[in-house]
């Protein structure tokens, strides 16, 4: 298909803001490469198919004058409605939280589709914060390896600000990733994906994502009119459904129990 010429004028720097909380997959070690890869890319427009805690999209420091976020779990559509149209009261909702085992227990069993808005983001956040790992589903209570409480509302209000003030204008969704990307592909637009990983379908939650999604993606993403960038683990059947668009394979090392490291192999898939 076809594109349109786009140009790099439009693009307005912005103060990089760090996301709200831990997220599994988050990004924060390929952050750079990705971003880099994002201001090199020609697009008036930028969709975060899916943003999770918004590891990328708060990380860059150019935005165009469209920005589109999406997440089909709905904490976290909710979760950046709330902090975009109703900050004051959610900081209300959030003010006599404290790190306790305790409150995590009892927030983790309530239903979030039976609370308000306000009550199902602030508890949303509040696990985020004080879960192991940034782990969406099967989650279990963890503290920093200091041993300090992880929701402290005295470092978490000046980020919220920050998160908060850099919402304005955004666009938020909770669609499906296919639902998305044909709503809002055009021209200029720069789509990013950060799906899960390949045998890592159920992390976010039970048929949330397939296998057979990628194989669905790698089709509507060779018709799109705008471009994007994905970011996912560099095993031989990702290399294949996505073969004829540009991969640059890259090398991590996280760091894991007693001080050692393990090297993990991602790729960045664009067209």
């Amino acid at each position: 298909m076809s594109r349109k010429v786009i140009t790099m004028t439009n693009l307005i720097p912005v103060e990089p803001v760090r996301p709200p909380a831990a997220y599994m997959g988050g990004k924060s070690r390929l952050a750079k490469q990705i971003i880099t890869l994002i201001n090199k890319t020609p697009h008036t427009g930028y969709a975060d198919v899916f943003v999770g805690m918004g590891g990328i999209f708060f990380r860059r420091d150019l935005k165009p004058k469209t920005e589109v976020i999406n997440d089909f779990n709905g904490d976290v559509a909710n979760l950046f409605r709330i902090l975009e149209h109703h900050y004051g009261q959610f900081m209300d909702e959030l003010k006599y939280k404290l790190t306790c085992r305790e409150e995590f227990q009892r927030l983790i069993k309530l239903d979030p589709t039976a609370l308000t808005d306000l009550q199902r983001a602030a508890r949303f956040l509040y696990l985020q914060k004080t879960s192991f790992g940034g782990k969406v589903s099967g989650q279990s209570f963890g503290l920093n390896k200091d041993g300090d409480g992880r929701f402290n509302l005295l470092t978490l209000g000046p980020l919220l600000d920050d998160i908060y003030n850099r919402m304005s204008g955004v666009t938020i969704e909770n669609l499906t990733w296919q639902d998305f990307v044909k709503r809002w592909d055009r021209d200029g637009m720069l789509f990013y994906l950060d799906p899960p990983y390949w045998n890592c379908e159920n992390d976010y939650g039970k048929d949330m994502f397939s296998k057979a999604d990628f194989t669905q993606m790698a089709k509507a993403l060779k018709g799109i009119r705008g471009t994007f960038i994905l970011s996912i683990n560099d095993v031989p059947e990702i290399r294949q459904i996505f073969k004829g668009f540009k991969q640059e394979p890259v090398s991590l090392k996280y760091s894991i129990a007693a001080g050692n490291s393990t090297e993990a192999k991602e790729l960045i898939i664009s067209g």
